[in-house]
């Protein structure tokens, strides 16, 4: 993984193992930060590896 890699909503869903709706719904809470290039979402690799980070400290 590249931390300056942009990834799709269908690639977080991939890596997540998440529905199109819960990434959209992390995005729109400001959970999982993202911009847009034109019409397209993009969500750097570096914030999905926060996200999972931070659930799991979370957790603890």
């Amino acid at each position: 993984m590249h931390d300056d890699e942009l990834l799709t909503v269908a690639d977080v869903m991939t890596r997540l193992k998440l529905g199109r709706s819960t990434v959209y719904d992390l995005i729109r809470s400001r959970r999982l930060p993202s911009i847009t290039i034109g019409r397209c979402r993009r969500i750097p690799a570096r914030a999905v590896h926060d996200y999972i980070t931070n659930e799991l400290e979370a957790a603890a």
